[in-house]
């Protein structure tokens, strides 16, 4: 059944206002994916504060050009879905890009920092490690001399009680 003309203002001002307040929109092409494939992308993204909505191209045109954005969605392949960052940019590319891996999912462009960037600069992006994985790696780089420090003065200690 199609939906009505106030059902679709209702979805273009929802897309409106996450293309406004969204850190990064990332857009893949979800098609051949299985709807119970679809639910635990939605929920890995939502974990993340990341929202995921499907829409028409016309209506996702409609929508970035409300809020601001020149998009053109028709030259984009499969059926769109968006993926709104709220709180990390890259947590979207990052989770989608993931997901690609066991599933017909792919990132077919983005909005990044303001602008809208191609299929290779969103697929660059999500292969790069996580805010979470980055502040790892540099806690073990600020702990590593002070862990070295300590086992050098611990090996003098336990040669002193020999």
């Amino acid at each position: 059944m199609p939906k009505t003309r106030a059902q679709k203002s209702e979805t273009v001002e929802k897309l409106t206002e996450a293309f406004k307040k969204g850190k990064s929109a990332m857009f893949s092409d979800y098609q051949g994916m299985t709807v119970t494939g679809v639910t635990a992308l939605r929920k890995k993204l939502h974990a993340e504060n990341v929202d995921y909505i499907v829409a028409k191209k016309s209506l996702l045109s409609l929508a970035a050009k409300n809020a601001g954005y020149d998009v053109n969605f028709k030259s984009m392949p499969g059926m769109l879905g968006v993926a709104f960052a709220n709180e990390d940019e890259m947590a979207g590319a990052k989770l989608i890009g993931d997901a690609g891996k066991n599933a017909p999912i792919k990132l077919v462009g983005g909005l990044f920092e303001g602008k809208f960037v191609d299929q290779a600069y969103v697929t660059t992006l999500s292969k790069l490690p996580s805010k979470a994985q980055l502040l790892g790696q540099l806690l073990s780089v600020f702990n590593g001399p002070a862990a070295a420090f300590a086992r050098v003065l611990n090996a003098n200690v336990e040669k002193a009680k020999v």
